[in-house]
């Protein structure tokens, strides 16, 4: 397969989660204790890592500084499954940080980057760019959209390689014959104010005025939760509405739209079946919890996996809960019922052997690991079983990350220390009824009392 490449400046993303139990005695602000520093590829680098979870090979071609950020950076591209070819940067790498408590953001602090300087195109990006099933253009005005050898490359392979050009107000204009732009709203009106309006008529009108304005194939103006709207430089216009999303992370949302939107046009579909596409990717991405909840890299073979993106890319909820569930009672099954109705599938993360012995004591489990993880597959409500070690499932639920998490109701959200976790992208904890008289621990009393 030919890969999709990605050209643009490609930044460090740093999540910086914590709790907020406090104000600082010198301010009225909040003191944050940090819990979890997590790092990921930022602007085109998230464009690419995107594409690269869609199945697709990715070369990004980028401009890298030498520094701890670069370093760090190229790491997270690596993980990713980018392959980088590097003009190479002379200045400081850009980073956003972003500063989060309970998955609500809090602050972002925007670190370097402003005074750079991008080394020229040489022999391997020409060469990735002339080879690409389609270029995605990820300008975030930090120079290489603007270097004159890139735009040289572009401009020469805009004829026969689909470009799609997603610019930004610091950038350049793209180069005639790109296949389509995709500015959004206000960056489309800051270039072309007229007509007036924010209605999908006068932005269609917009959009066709910017297309004759850059030579461009088409221009699609995304909207946020409108969707978007395409217009050619002939006067065709098609208007996207966006599936209607409660709650979630518009945080890399245009990334996601520009990367589906360039993946579709290698895939051979026109530009207006890539736009629809592209619109319903950007929904799901913002539904799922936006750039702090994706997962990056290569599509995973884990049939757990398969089944979460499966699910999740019919726009469904994904369900987890989790317990010993040791001698299987009505309880548990009036129990995963419960969670199971409240989405698309459920996943049960089952304590392990020694989870449990840890957890209930010498003489437990009854029922080993995988007899216990059996039993519970083969029950009509749950759709997966995932085995963990630990104590609590926090780290299985981060590779999961669940829509909804679901316990007993024996329990309150304030003893769940998993409850901070799904939160930290955008998830939610339902507590479930709980059957009064039910428990495994009950009925190994009553068969010892019996002299069973």
């Amino acid at each position: 397969m030919r890969p999709l490449v990605v050209v643009g400046d490609a930044l460090l993303d740093r999540d910086v989660d914590g709790e907020v139990r406090r104000l600082a005695p010198d301010a009225p602000v909040p003191v944050v204790d940090e819990t979890e520093v997590r790092v990921r590829p930022g602007g085109a680098g998230l464009a690419a890592a995107l594409a690269v979870a869609d199945g697709r090979p990715v070369t990004l071609v980028t401009a890298l500084a030498r520094d701890a950020a670069g370093d760090e950076l190229h790491t997270a591209l690596a993980e990713a499954g980018v392959e980088v070819v590097d003009l190479g940067l002379r200045g400081v790498t850009p980073e956003k940080i972003r500063i989060t408590t309970a998955g609500r953001s809090l602050l972002r602090l925007d670190r370097g980057g402003h005074e750079v300087a991008v080394g020229p195109m040489d022999a391997a990006a020409r060469e990735a760019i002339g080879w690409a099933a389609a270029v995605l253009v990820a300008d975030y005005g930090r120079g290489v959209a603007a270097e004159p050898s890139v735009r040289e490359a572009l401009a020469l392979a805009a004829p026969v390689v689909p470009i799609v050009w997603d610019p930004h107000p610091r950038g350049p204009a793209p180069v005639p014959g790109v296949r389509v732009a995709t500015p959004n709203a206000g960056e489309a009106a800051a270039v072309e104010p007229e007509p007036r309006g924010d209605d999908a008529e006068a932005i269609a009108a917009r959009a066709g005025a910017l297309a004759r304005r850059w030579g461009a194939g088409h221009v699609c103006v995304t909207r946020g939760a409108r969707g978007a709207v395409l217009a050619s430089a002939q006067g065709d216009v098609v208007a996207v509405p966006a599936e209607p999303v409660t709650g979630g992370d518009p945080c890399g949302a245009g990334d996601r739209f520009a990367s589906r939107l360039a993946s579709a046009l290698a895939d051979g579909l026109a530009p207006r079946e890539a736009a629809a596409e592209a619109v319903r990717a950007a929904t799901r991405f913002v539904a799922a919890g936006g750039a702090m909840a994706a997962r990056l890299g290569p599509p995973s073979d884990d049939p757990v996996d398969r089944l979460l993106a499966g699910v999740r890319e019919r726009g469904g909820t994904v369900v987890a809960t989790g317990g010993c569930f040791d001698l299987l009672h009505p309880g548990h099954i009036r129990t995963l019922e419960a969670a199971r109705a409240l989405g698309d599938c459920l996943v049960v993360c089952l304590n392990s052997d020694a989870s449990v012995r840890r957890l209930k004591g010498p003489g437990r489990p009854v029922v080993r690991q995988e007899d216990r993880a059996a039993v519970v597959r083969a029950l009509r409500c749950v759709d997966a079983v995932v085995i963990f070690d630990e104590d609590t499932p926090e780290a299985l639920l981060d590779r999961l990350r669940p829509d909804v998490w679901a316990k007993g109701g024996d329990y309150t959200v304030a003893d769940l220390p998993e409850a901070q976790v799904v939160a930290r992208w955008g998830g939610r904890v339902e507590l479930l009824p709980f059957l009064e008289g039910r428990s495994s621990t009950r009925l190994l009393q009553e068969a010892a009392a019996r002299g069973i």
